[in-house]
């Protein structure tokens, strides 16, 4: 099958870091004209400097995903630096698990998750829009979470704004059937891409483990100590515990690796021993 990534212009948000960073770089790798956007500018010109040292197209503009301005003047410099935008990532996205009874402290974290996570997916769709329809194709790209499937105590804010992304996306199918395919990505837990630094309360976690949470968190305490078995951290292993971000990015990339007429809806990627109940 023909390469389909080569030659497209690829927006991406969250692109300083993380899942957004690496997506951008393995785009480049393969050819695509990336524009970036971070709300951390000089970690943002760090991972345009980066590419552009690696041979790859990329450009960047500081950019905060809760300002529809914003977002749409980095649309814009998609079209104007790479003439025009096939894919919109909205990856740029924050995790602040806590329980209710912690709103004290998690209230104005979870006002920005709902921020970020919603209105900033709603602003990167939004401002690629117009431009997609008018070229007769486009394609976006929302990075959701496993949590969005059910909710679970400890994150109802965060799973309240990734179960919201799965269906602007959805919707979004249906209203531009024929012009925009759109796709939802729904990373399990992964360790490495900055997201536990914005977690309110660690114990939230145990609404995903539920009756594998002693387990999984005597294997998260070993990966933390270095003493875990070497084999659980090798994606050849079938016991393979904790999924690296490289995987998730690489789903990303194969659901752009398509004829444009064929949509790759919907993708959960995980590590066949991972202990999350959804």
């Amino acid at each position: 099958m023909a390469d389909q990534i080569a030659g497209k212009s690829i927006v991406i948000t969250g692109a300083g870091g993380g899942f957004g960073k690496l997506v951008a770089e393995k785009a480049a790798a393969r050819g695509a004209k990336v524009t970036l956007g971070d709300i951390n500018g000089e970690a943002l010109d760090a991972t345009v400097a980066e590419i552009r040292g690696h041979g790859g197209t990329a450009q960047g503009l500081a950019t905060d995903v809760t300002d529809l301005a914003a977002m749409k003047a980095l649309v814009d410099l998609a079209v104007r630096g790479h003439g025009g935008i096939d894919v919109m990532v909205n990856n740029a996205g924050v995790m602040p698990l806590a329980f209710f009874a912690d709103h004290a402290s998690a209230y104005d974290a979870w006002v920005r998750c709902i921020d970020i996570n919603f209105k900033g997916v709603l602003n990167g769709m939004v401002a690629a829009y117009d431009p997609m329809i008018a070229g007769g194709k486009g394609q976006v790209i929302n990075v959701s979470s496993i949590y969005g499937n059910f909710p679970t105590v400890g994150a109802g804010v965060y799973g309240a704004t990734k179960a919201a992304v799965n269906i602007l996306g959805e919707s979004l199918r249906l209203e531009s059937r024929g012009k925009i395919k759109v796709t939802t990505v729904k990373p399990t837990g992964v360790a490495g891409t900055g997201l536990a630094g914005t977690v309110v309360n660690m114990d939230g976690l145990a609404g995903i483990l539920g009756l594998n949470a002693a387990e999984a968190n005597a294997v998260f305490a070993q990966m933390a100590d270095g003493s875990i078995d070497p084999a659980r951290l090798n994606p050849e292993n079938i016991d393979y515990a904790n999924l690296e971000p490289r995987f998730i990015a690489d789903a990303v990339l194969h659901a752009i690796d398509q004829p444009w007429g064929v949509s790759i809806g919907e993708i959960t990627v995980r590590g066949a021993g991972d202990y999350y109940m959804l």
